[in-house]
C-alpha cells in the first residue's frame, strides 16, 4: 500500500465551496462571548501560528464577536490537548483546536493511547507546507530517481535528516517516496533526527548528511543562496511563484505526496447548527484576501477541505500511516 490516495483530494487551486461563505448563510448557531483556540504546542510553534493568524482573519471577517483567545496547552505532541477536549470539553462549539499532519501521525501509530480520531470533529483545513526531499548543491544526485536509485541498490546507501523524531512526519516523507518508488526493506533506509529543520538542513549544507527530508519553507533560505537543490516536492502539482521550477515526485514517476496541512478539530457533541457555522467561516476564511495575505506571507500553499471531505481525508491518512508504520516496524 503507498500512502497517497489519502491525498487524491488535494488540489493547488482553492476547491469550489459546498456551500455559501457565513455572511450569506441562515444558521440558527451563532457565536456568543469568548472563543478560544486550544494550540497543543508552547508559543512560537506551527499549532500557536494557526491559532492567531486564523484569529486574527476572524475578527477582521466579524466571524467572531470578539477577540480568539489562543490557550497554549503543550504535552505529548498535541495528546494533552487532545484528552482535554474528548474527556472535559464535549459539546463546547466555542472552541476551536489547531491541529496538523502531526495530529494524525501520533493518532495512526497509537500515541494519544485510548484516543481516535472519531472522537472529535474535523472542520477545515486551511493551508499547507508541503514536503521535500533535496540535496546540497555538489550532490552527485541529480533527481529524485537518482536517489531511489541508489537506495534500491543498497537502502543504508544513503543517509536522510530531518527535524522529526523517528517515525514522525519528516521520517515519513522520505518512506512515503521509497515504498512508491519499490524500494525495499524500508526499515534500513537511514534517518537522522535533529531538534529542527534548520539543524538537519545544516548537516545536508555541511556534507556530513546525504539527504534533507523537511517542508519547502524550511529549506527556502538555502535553495535562495543556491547551497541546495531540491529534487522533488511532494505536492500533486507544481508549486505556484518561486517554487515553480521545482518537479514533483510525481512528474519523476514517483506518486508520492506530502503535505503538512494546518486545520482545526472541534469537540464532540457540538449541534448541527454549530458545525455548519464554523464549517461556512473556514470556507471564508480561505477565500479572504486577508487570509489568502497571511498565507503568501507565510509560505503556506494551497490546501483547503471542510467538514466532511475532510474527516474522510483525515481518517484515510491516519489508516494509510498506520499501514506504513507497521510496514517499517515503528508499531504492531
Amino acid at each position: 500500500m503507498t500512502l497517497t490516495s489519502s491525498f487524491k483530494y488535494v488540489t493547488l487551486l482553492a476547491l469550489p465551496l459546498a456551500a455559501a461563505s457565513v455572511a450569506t448563510t441562515a444558521v440558527a448557531f451563532d457565536p456568543t462571548g469568548k472563543v478560544e483556540c486550544i494550540a497543543p504546542s508552547d508559543p512560537g510553534g506551527g499549532w500557536d501560528f494557526t491559532c492567531r493568524s486564523v484569529g486574527n482573519v476572524m475578527q477582521e471577517l466579524d466571524l467572531v464577536p470578539a477577540n480568539v483567545q489562543t490557550i497554549n496547552m503543550a504535552g505529548a505532541g498535541g495528546g494533552v490537548a487532545f484528552a482535554h477536549v474528548v474527556s472535559k470539553r464535549a459539546g463546547d462549539d466555542q472552541l476551536l483546536v489547531a491541529a496538523s499532519t502531526a495530529t494524525t501521525t501520533r493518532l495512526a501509530q497509537g500515541q494519544f493511547p485510548g484516543l481516535s480520531a472519531d472522537m472529535v470533529n474535523w472542520v477545515g483545513a486551511l493551508g499547507a507546507d508541503y514536503g521535500i526531499i533535496a540535496v546540497s548543491a555538489d550532490s552527485e544526485y541529480q533527481n529524485l530517481n537518482d536517489l531511489m536509485d541508489a537506495l534500491k541498490e543498497d537502502p543504508r546507501s544513503v543517509k536522510f535528516a530531518g527535524g522529526s523524531a523517528r517515525g514522525g512526519w519528516d521520517h515519513l516523507k522520505v518512506l512515503i517516496a521509497a515504498q512508491a518508488a519499490e524500494v525495499e526493506n524500508l526499515p534500513r533506509v537511514a534517518y537522522l533526527s535533529y531538534n529542527n529543520g534548520g539543524e538537519a538542513l545544516t548537516q545536508v549544507i555541511g556534507g556530513h548528511v546525504d539527504a534533507f527530508t523537511g517542508d519547502i519553507t524550511e529549506a527556502q533560505g538555502f535553495m535562495e543562496s543556491g547551497d541546495l537543490r531540491v529534487l522533488a516536492v511532494l505536492s500533486e502539482e507544481r508549486l505556484p511563484g518561486e517554487f515553480a521550477d521545482i518537479p514533483t515526485a510525481r512528474e519523476q514517476g514517483i506518486d508520492a505526496l506530502g503535505p503538512n496541512w494546518r486545520g482545526f478539530y472541534m469537540p464532540a457533541d457540538i449541534s448541527d447548527d454549530a458545525l455548519a457555522y464554523w464549517t461556512d467561516a473556514m470556507d471564508t476564511i480561505y477565500e479572504s484576501e486577508e487570509w489568502q495575505s497571511v498565507m503568501s506571507q507565510n509560505g503556506l500553499m494551497p490546501f483547503h477541505m471542510t467538514a466532511g471531505e475532510f474527516e474522510d481525508f483525515v481518517l484515510n491518512q491516519i489508516d494509510e500511516i498506520e499501514q506504513i508504520s507497521q510496514d517499517i516496524g515503528l508499531i504492531q
